[in-house]
């Protein structure tokens, strides 16, 4: 946990940031406003932040989160409205109103709402990232392909149909005795490009 040490528009320098990394999402002060470091000098990290930085003032607490910015990916992005950090804004209105307040949290998947799960794919099948493993009627219109996340492989030890949250476990893979876990939200972070099989020529 560092502390503001100079305020210049949207840029706010932390001291004592020791341990952070290039950009590592913070929040700034007591509201919590969001913040991405985009340099490091010595124990001073160099942020930018992403919200009203009006009123901050020198001393107030810089709170790494250790995370970097990403994207949640799955069921309900269809249906949503967000802002730049994809923070949903119905649900920002809902809870503090048409005025919405700097710092304010709102998950961009909702948590409570349950989607039905078909599986693709059965037990003992081999699966790598990107293999469709089912699907979940988004709308009336939209099938949602649930795929393999990034970095995983092996076989299918265990698929479940049914209903579940997007943080509740639908399948687990196993690999060389390790076992991973799947659910129907996965983050990405926003830097990194996703991988492809093929690039289609535009020209067609």
């Amino acid at each position: 946990m560092g502390k503001i040490w100079r305020v210049s528009g949207p840029l706010v320098i932390a001291d004592d940031m020791k341990g952070s990394q290039v950009y590592e999402i913070v929040e700034i002060g007591k509201e919590g406003i969001v913040g991405e470091i985009i340099g490091l000098e010595g124990n001073k990290a160099i942020v930018q932040a992403h919200e009203d930085t009006l009123g901050l003032k020198i001393g107030e607490e810089v709170r790494g989160t250790g995370k970097i910015l990403s994207a949640e990916l799955g069921p309900g992005l269809v249906a949503s409205i967000y802002d730049g950090l994809q923070k949903s804004l119905l649900t920002l209105i809902e809870n503090t109103g048409s005025f919405i307040r700097r710092g304010a949290k709102a998950s961009a998947l909702p948590r409570d709402k349950k989607w039905q799960f078909t599986p693709t794919v059965k037990v003992g099948d081999a699966v790598s990232e990107g293999d469709i493993i089912g699907s979940v009627p988004e709308t009336s219109l939209i099938e949602h392909k649930i795929m393999l996340p990034s970095g995983i492989k092996g076989r299918i030890k265990e698929i479940r149909k049914g209903e579940y949250t997007v943080e509740e476990p639908i399948a687990w893979v196993e690999l060389n005795g390790e076992v991973k876990e799947l659910k129907l939200m996965q983050e990405w972070p926003v830097r990194k490009p996703r991988a492809y099989k093929q690039r289609l020529d535009p020209s067609g």
